[in-house]
């Protein structure tokens, strides 16, 4: 079962780069937070950890037990509601600037 999370959740979380950077790590792949940690030179696997923690409160990511390992994965479904979230302000900004090209067409028709 998908949860409803406030956007503003998932948002705040895609804010931080590191955090879009362990997404697109585990966008395909499950993963330890030792094994995302390893392709971070600058950064410490506890912050690592409390990354995924920001991540995964956002529903951003997955984990699930195998054994002693916590293995991490993206949650595709969340990104395609942050997607179609995305798309309603697009679509609503495109709809406004038609609207105001065929009013400024109308004005100078007259």
């Amino acid at each position: 079962m998908i949860y409803a999370y406030p956007m503003d959740l998932v948002l705040k979380a895609l804010a931080e780069p590191r955090r879009r950077a362990i997404l697109r790590l585990v966008w395909s792949q499950e993963m330890t937070a030792s094994n995302i940690a390893a392709n971070f030179d600058d950064v410490t696997r506890p912050a690592i950890s409390q990354h995924l923690r920001v991540l995964r409160d956002a529903n951003l990511v997955g984990d699930r037990r195998d054994g002693s390992r916590r293995l991490y994965r993206a949650n595709h479904d969340e990104m395609v509601r942050l997607r179609r979230f995305l798309e309603q302000y697009w679509q609503s900004s495109l709809e406004r600037l038609q609207d105001g090209a065929e009013a400024a067409q109308r004005i100078k028709e007259m």
